[in-house]
């Protein structure tokens, strides 16, 4: 039964149509975002949602969006005592603070879908890793991962999250920026998975290099769909060959998060 369905008789009809019922879930917390006119029925909400859902013990709505380097939302607290978790994903667990780092519920499939395609032995990349959702997954199929994460409180998570999923053995965590050009010289790379943050694009030429000539990488880009033709172009001129892409959610209107998979192949 959707939310708005179960607040009819509780908020009047002609503001009820503007509360949405999709929130997301993350662990035992649920992220909503209530609208201004909904202000004075706030903590209703987060009554009916918690009274609908018993895995639910905490109800955060979201008043900003993701925004600065360390990629967090602002956060209402409307029910429970803490924005701490332990999320379960395909057989994997993510302990996080929610309203400290960024995670995606939403991604849930397109992690699989990435991960499934690892290879023991690989040496994976992971940039932007936040509290280990790529890279944990990775890991467990048996490639050598490095993961990268600047926000020093998603890298104390990523690393709880390392020793919680027992795979210690094949990642190297580090805390600091993926730009820093001293900080993975001299690697290379089988794949790399680069979610990258919005406004980044220029990630992709400056870690490319990176792969192996053939290697694979998986970049994610924040476009309109009209954009998407040109930008397969411009992949092409620099020598990458795209295998596939796809849209993974819209998170502003006409807007799509989109991944590529490029293989490298620079022309020489």
């Amino acid at each position: 039964m959707g939310l708005q369905r179960q607040l009819r008789g509780i908020i009047p009809g002609e503001v009820l149509y503007s509360i949405s019922d999709h929130f997301d879930v993350i662990g035992d917390i649920a992220v909503i975002s209530i609208p201004q006119e909904l202000s004075d029925y706030k903590q209703v909400i987060a009554e009916v949602l918690i009274a609908h859902r018993r895995n639910i013990r905490t109800v955060l709505n979201k008043v900003a969006k993701v925004a600065g380097e360390e990629r967090t939302a602002g956060y209402e607290i409307l029910a429970g005592n803490t924005t701490v978790t332990l999320h379960h994903e395909f057989g994997f667990a993510y302990r996080l603070d929610v309203s400290r780092v960024f995670f995606n519920t939403r991604l849930s499939y397109e992690r699989m879908r990435v991960t499934d395609q690892i290879e023991g032995g690989e040496r994976v990349l992971v940039p932007f890793c936040g509290v280990g959702p790529f890279a944990i997954p990775a890991a467990a199929r048996g490639a050598k991962v490095i993961a990268v994460e600047q926000n020093p409180d998603a890298y104390r998570w990523l690393e709880e999250n390392i020793r919680l999923n027992k795979v210690r053995k094949m990642i190297t965590a580090i805390h600091g920026d993926a730009f820093d050009s001293d900080l993975l010289s001299h690697r290379q790379f089988d794949r790399l998975i680069i979610p990258a943050p919005y406004g980044l694009d220029g990630t992709l030429d400056i870690l490319s290099p990176l792969a192996v000539q053939g290697g694979m990488i998986h970049f994610y880009t924040f476009k309109t769909r009209n954009e998407i033709p040109v930008l397969i172009e411009e992949y092409a001129q620099k020598g990458f060959d795209v295998i596939y892409y796809n849209t993974c959610g819209n998170v502003a209107p006409g807007v799509s998060r989109w991944v590529f998979d490029l293989e490298y192949s620079p022309r020489p």
